[in-house]
């Protein structure tokens, strides 16, 4: 009989206890958040980070920068953002221009204030194992696992996807914990085949039913991070859930799994910020 790993219930906790330290310790955490241009998804995500950064206590402050904004006037007001005392934590909301160089954009935060954990700087330290600020799905994701008890020494983990936002750093992240990991993608080779061995599966692949029930062993861990519409528009995952949870021993509903888990991190991340700032 599987468990689901809820998401949604467990981000409600982890804000309320931020919120309640936040009170209780007159913390005034401030996050700035950029956006270029009028993307509707990313309208979407700010609002959702908005909300719950309202919840818990932290200071939102939106920069909206139009569709002409060049890339010199971003790192301008970043910059800006890096010198500004009262501003605890910077998040540039993806995406961005095409012709913008992501790297260089992400450099430009400042270490202690990159909540998103995708400075250089930040992203060597977790590669060390030495980690600062972690990126908030993997974050997100440990929290699930911490949570739920579920033991990641010596397991085999596949996750599915390499970006630098999800699948690196949760390599890094089990890694650290001592898994066994592999990382596939869109060049991968047998993909069921390497499934069929993983205790614990990160579909991260933005596509939709990637993973099906014959690619699921027994008693495996699934953790659905892909955000797809199928046809009707409803949001999906990138796990045939109703035909694989069954196989599973825990598996995170989507929408209600990740998705709240990350938010609740940045919430996280900022107040870190602001504490190690003060």
């Amino acid at each position: 009989m599987f468990k689901l790993l809820d998401g949604k219930h467990l981000a409600s906790k982890i804000r309320l206890d931020l919120k309640n330290k936040v009170s209780e310790e007159n913390l005034k955490p401030n996050l700035a958040v950029i956006m270029c241009g009028d993307n509707e998804a990313s309208n979407v995500y700010v609002n959702i980070k908005s909300r719950a950064c309202n919840e818990v206590g932290v200071d939102f402050e939106e920069y909206r920068l139009g569709n002409n904004v060049t890339e010199n006037q971003l790192l301008e007001l970043i910059d800006n953002l890096n010198k500004d005392k009262d501003v605890n934590g910077i998040l540039v909301q993806y995406p961005i221009p095409k012709n913008f160089d992501l790297i260089k954009v992400a450099s430009k935060i400042a270490p202690e204030k990159d909540v998103d954990g995708f400075n250089p700087y930040n992203i060597g330290l977790l590669n060390i194992g030495n980690p600062h600020f972690i990126p908030c799905t993997p974050l997100g994701i440990m929290k699930l696992f911490e949570y739920y008890n579920i033991d990641l020494e010596g397991k085999k983990a596949v996750i599915i996807g390499r970006s630098n936002v999800v699948g690196k750093p949760m390599a890094e992240c089990l890694l650290n914990k001592n898994a066994t990991v592999t990382v596939c993608h869109s060049k991968t080779k047998n993909l069921k085949e390497e499934l069929l061995q993983a205790d614990i599966i990160i579909a991260a692949a933005g596509r939709k039913n990637i993973v099906t029930s014959d690619m699921v062993k027994d008693g495996a861990v699934v953790i659905d991070v892909g955000t797809n519409r199928d046809e009707n528009g409803v949001l999906c995952g990138d796990v045939d859930f109703e035909n694989v949870k069954d196989k599973s021993s825990f598996i995170t509903p989507n929408p209600g799994g990740v998705g709240p888990m990350t938010v609740a991190m940045l919430c996280s991340n900022v107040i870190d910020a602001y504490i190690e700032q003060n």
